[in-house]
This record gives structure tokens, C-alpha cells and sequence, in this order.
């Protein structure tokens, strides 16, 4: 292969220099590019309403704020379209004394196939403080064969503070036709109350995902799963409700009186949309971002 700098004539022996040299922008890329982003937010209680408090962004995380009631409501938007091998992304954001902040995504985010099997990092950090409330509600995650990832979620609660939590997770689209014959998905969510721990959870899937979730000890055929946190007051109020909601294949408990836990297990994302919603209605107190009903 010749060297882009130089060019031989058919005419000559002598190599014919280029000049200016090509640019090291216009060079043939060896690596995968890779995609870095950050968001840092914090909310604040000021006027009866929950403002911004303090923002910065990064990278290929942006912030959105559409106006809506009491709440300081947030849609993240990664604008590199997806998560594969050796992306980072990461999100920071706090709810301050007596504020009310709420966070979701414009659409599902996808984990897409890892070229060189290095895995992509999505990481969240929360904190909410004492009085306040927090609404985490990201869209489903929809991984691709082939993907790599590895997702860390950090909740840090005050005492009295409120929390809405849901991570549903699709594992390949069913309506297309995808398996997940070898892909990749570490998973961790940690809340943490008063800094005593209150929920930990974990999931580790790798190689043949499909045919793991296939056996009935496991997933028992599940496409699609949801795992949702409550901390309110009025959680155990709630408990029947939930359960009437819920299919076959999901469960709801308490961890405490004021601690509503569920897990819902489906065989595709259309199903679990059918049970989920009307959960999240109620919980949210009818305030569900609209990013949720496009």
C-alpha cells in the first residue's frame, strides 16, 4: 500500500513529496472513534417551584427542560445515538432541600454491537436530600447482539427524601426478530438511605442471553424486564393496586412499610409498556413525562 504522503510517477523513479503534508484529520482511523459525555445538574426549591441550581454539560450529553408544573423536569439526550464499545457516559445530578426533580430520556437508549469487544460505561449518580424528591425514569435500554455493556446506577437518600425509580430493559426487539446469541450486559443499582443500604441489586448476562432467559429459573422466556424502587410514605397504601397491575410474570413487595419494590418480567417491550404504565401513572401521581407517551 502506497504511503499517503508519497506518490511515485510511472515516469520516474523519484518519489513526488506532497506538500502541505495530508492532514492528520484526513488520515485513515485505525481505533473506533469513541463517544464521551457528562451532564452535571443540581435542583433547588425557590418560589413555590424547583429550578436549576447549578448545570453543566459535556460532550454528548445535553440537557433538556420543558416546562412542567412543580417539577424541575429533565429529558437526557445522547446525541451520539447509542452506547457500544468504549463509550462513557455519565450523569450527576441532585435534588436539594424540599426540591422536586425528575429525570428521563427522549427515547430508549440502545446498546449496540462492541467492534472490538470493549465495553461501554453509562454511569448515575443521585442524590436527593432531606424533604426532597426524585424521579428517575429513563426509557427502556435496548441492547443489540454483539453489545458490551457495563451500567452503574447510585442513589443517595436523605432520611424523609422521596424516590421514583424505574429501569426497564429490552433484550433485543422481538417484533424485528433479534436474539441475543452473544452480547454482554453487566448491570448494578445501589440506593442507599441515610448512607445505610436500602436496595441492591445486580445482573450479569453474557454470551447466549436468548437462550439464558429462555430457561424458566431465569427469565422462563422473558424479552423484556423492569425493576421499579418506591420510597414514600404512602408506599404500602399503593402495594394492591400495583399487584392488580401487574402480569403473571411480575411481583411486588414491600422491603419496608414506606419501601415498595417490583420486578415484571415479559416477553417483549410492548407487553411490559402494557403493565408498566399504568404503574408509573399511579406512582407519579398522573405526572409521567410526556417523552413516555410519543
Amino acid at each position: 500500500m502506497l504511503n499517503p504522503q508519497q506518490i511515485t510517477s510511472s515516469k520516474r523513479s523519484k518519489p513526488i513529496t506532497l506538500h502541505p503534508p495530508i492532514p492528520q484529520a484526513f488520515q485513515p482511523l485505525d481505533a473506533q472513534p469513541r463517544a464521551r459525555g457528562e451532564i452535571v445538574l443540581s435542583a433547588k426549591r425557590h418560589g413555590g417551584r424547583s429550578v436549576i441550581d447549578g448545570l453543566r454539560q459535556a460532550g454528548a450529553m445535553k440537557a433538556l427542560f420543558p416546562r412542567a408544573g412543580a417539577m424541575l423536569q429533565t429529558i437526557c439526550i445522547n446525541t451520539a445515538g447509542g452506547v457500544t464499545g468504549g463509550d462513557r457516559l455519565s450523569l450527576t445530578a441532585s435534588a436539594g432541600p424540599g426540591a422536586a426533580l425528575g429525570l428521563t430520556t427522549q427515547a430508549a437508549e440502545r446498546a449496540y454491537r462492541s467492534r472490538d469487544g470493549e465495553f461501554g460505561r453509562v454511569d448515575s449518580t443521585l442524590q436527593v436530600a432531606a424533604g426532597a424528591t426524585l424521579h428517575w425514569l429513563p426509557q427502556e435500554l435496548i441492547l443489540y447482539d454483539g453489545c458490551a455493556l457495563r451500567r452503574r446506577l447510585s442513589v443517595d437518600l436523605a432520611a424523609d427524601a422521596r424516590l421514583l425509580m424505574v429501569e426497564p430493559v429490552v433484550f433485543g426487539r422481538a417484533a424485528m426478530g433479534e436474539t441475543l446469541t452473544d452480547a454482554r450486559f453487566h448491570d448494578r443499582i445501589t440506593l442507599r438511605r441515610a448512607g445505610q443500604p436500602l436496595y441492591c441489586d445486580a445482573v450479569r448476562l453474557e454470551g447466549d442471553i436468548s437462550r439464558q432467559l429462555a430457561r424458566r429459573p431465569i427469565g422462563d422466556g422473558a424479552g423484556a424486564m423492569a425493576s421499579l424502587v418506591y420510597v414514600a410514605p404512602d408506599a404500602e397504601a399503593h402495594l394492591a393496586a400495583v399487584r392488580a397491575q401487574l402480569a403473571t410474570c411480575g411481583g411486588a413487595s414491600l422491603l419496608a412499610p414506606d419501601v415498595l419494590v417490583l420486578r415484571l418480567l415479559c416477553p417483549d417491550s410492548h407487553v411490559l409498556r402494557q403493565h408498566l404504565l399504568p404503574v408509573l401513572d399511579r406512582l407519579s401521581g398522573d405526572t409521567l413525562p410526556v417523552s413516555w407517551r410519543l
